[in-house]
C-alpha cells in the first residue's frame, strides 16, 4: 500500500493556471486520507525505505534506512549554561531596575537637601532669637547706625502722617461726591417744578440753572481731588512701602549679622584645640557672609531713602499745587480757572455715564 501511494505521489501532475496559481486537484482528499492512514498504521522510522528512481521505479532501487548508520546525537545540558542568554526581558529588567534606582537616588537627594535646609533654618532661627532676647534684656550688643536709623524713623513717621492725609482726602471725596449728587437731584427737581408752576417758573428756573452749574463745577473738582488721592495713594502704599520692605530686610540682616558676630566672639574666648579651631573657622565664614549681606542691604536702604525723598518732594509739590488751585477756583466760582487747572495737570474727566455699562455690554 505504501509503494502504491509513493508511486502515485511521484507521478502526480500539478496543474498551473494562467496566473501561476495551483489549481484544485480532484485527488487531494483521497491523498490526504491515504497519508493519514500511513502515519497511523505505517512502519517505524527504522523500517521505512527511501525510494530512489524516477517515474514508475521498481523495488530494486529501495534502500532500507536501517542500514544507514551515523554518529549519535546527544543533548549536552551544559551548553546552555556556557552561552549567556540576553534578550528583551533582561534588558527591560535592567532598565527598570536602573530607573527605579535613579528615582530612589533623586528622592533621597531631595530629602537630604530639605533636611539640610531645615537644619540651617533652625540653627539660624535659634541664633537670631537668642540675639533678639539678649538685646531686649540689655545683655547683648547690637550694631547701630545712628544717622541711618534716624532717617528710617523719619520715614515711618512721614508715612503715618501721609496715611492720615490720604484718609481725610478720601473722606472729603466721598462727602463732596454726595453733595454733587444732591445738587444734581435738586437741579432736576427745580427744573421740573419750573415746568409745572407757571407762577414761579422764573424763580425755579434760575435755581435749576445755578444747581446744574454747581454740579458741573463739582464734577470738575472731583476729578482734581481723585487725581490727588490717587497720587498720594501711590506714594504711600507703593513707593514708601517698597522702601520699608527693604528696610525690614536690612533690619533682619543686621540681627543675623550681630547673632553670628556674637557667636564668633564667644568661640574666640574659648579653648584653642583642633575642634574649637574648626568651629571658629566655620563661624568666621558665616560671619563674613552675613557681614557682606548686611552691608549690601545697608547700601540699598541709603540709596532708596535718597531717591524716595527726591520723589516725594517732586510729587507733593505738584499735587499740593493742584489741590490748592482747584479748591480756590471752585469756591471762587471761577469755572474757567478750574478747567484751566485740570488742563495744566493733564487731568481728563470721564463723561457722566462712563462708569455705567453700555446697552451692548448689558446684553
Amino acid at each position: 500500500m505504501t509503494d502504491s501511494i509513493m508511486s502515485k505521489a511521484a507521478t502526480m501532475e500539478i496543474p498551473i493556471n494562467s496566473n501561476g496559481d495551483t489549481g484544485t486537484l480532484p485527488e487531494d482528499d483521497s491523498l490526504e486520507q491515504d497519508l493519514q492512514q500511513v502515519m497511523v498504521s505505517g512502519p517505524n522510522l527504522n523500517e521505512t525505505s527511501i525510494v530512489s528512481g524516477g517515474y514508475g521505479g521498481t523495488a530494486e532501487g529501495i534502500i532500507p534506512t536501517s542500514s544507514i548508520k551515523g554518529p549519535a546525537v546527544h543533548y549536552n545540558a551544559e551548553f546552555n549554561k556556557r552561552i549567556p542568554v540576553t534578550g528583551l526581558g533582561s534588558n527591560m529588567h535592567h532598565s527598570s531596575s536602573s530607573s527605579s534606582m535613579t528615582a530612589e537616588e533623586l528622592t533621597r537627594g531631595v530629602a537630604v537637601e530639605k533636611l539640610e535646609t531645615m537644619k540651617k533654618w533652625g540653627l539660624n532661627t535659634y541664633k537670631c532669637t537668642k540675639q533678639m532676647i539678649s538685646e531686649r534684656f540689655g545683655r547683648g550688643s547690637r550694631t547701630v547706625d545712628l544717622e541711618l536709623e534716624a532717617q528710617i524713623e523719619v520715614l515711618r513717621d512721614t508715612k503715618r502722617k501721609y496715611e492720615n492725609v490720604l484718609r481725610l482726602a478720601r473722606a472729603l471725596t466721598n462727602h463732596f461726591y454726595n453733595m454733587v449728587q444732591t445738587q444734581h437731584a435738586l437741579g432736576d427737581t427745580f427744573a421740573d417744578l419750573s415746568q409745572k408752576s407757571p407762577e414761579l417758573r422764573d424763580e425755579f428756573g434760575y435755581n435749576a440753572e445755578t444747581q446744574k452749574l454747581l454740579c458741573k463745577n463739582g464734577e470738575t473738582l472731583l476729578g482734581a481731588i481723585n487725581f490727588f488721592v490717587s497720587s498720594i495713594n501711590t506714594l504711600v502704599n507703593k513707593t514708601m512701602e517698597d522702601t520699608l520692605m527693604t528696610i525690614k530686610m536690612y533690619e533682619n540682616a543686621r540681627l543675623e549679622f550681630d547673632a553670628y558676630r556674637s557667636d564668633l566672639e564667644e568661640l574666640s574666648l574659648g579653648p584653642r584645640d583642633a575642634v574649637a579651631m574648626a568651629r571658629i573657622d566655620a563661624a568666621q565664614q558665616q560671619y563674613q557672609v552675613h557681614k557682606e549681606k548686611y552691608e549690601r542691604l545697608r547700601s540699598d536702604v541709603i540709596i532708596k531713602l535718597k531717591f524716595l525723598e527726591e520723589n516725594k518732594v517732586k510729587v507733593m509739590h505738584k499735587q499740593l499745587l493742584l489741590f490748592h488751585n482747584a479748591i480756590s477756583a471752585y469756591f471762587a466760582g471761577n469755572q474757567q480757572q478750574l478747567e484751566q487747572t485740570l488742563k495744566q495737570f493733564n487731568i481728563k474727566l470721564r463723561p457722566p455715564g462712563a462708569d455705567k455699562p453700555s446697552w451692548l455690554e448689558e446684553q
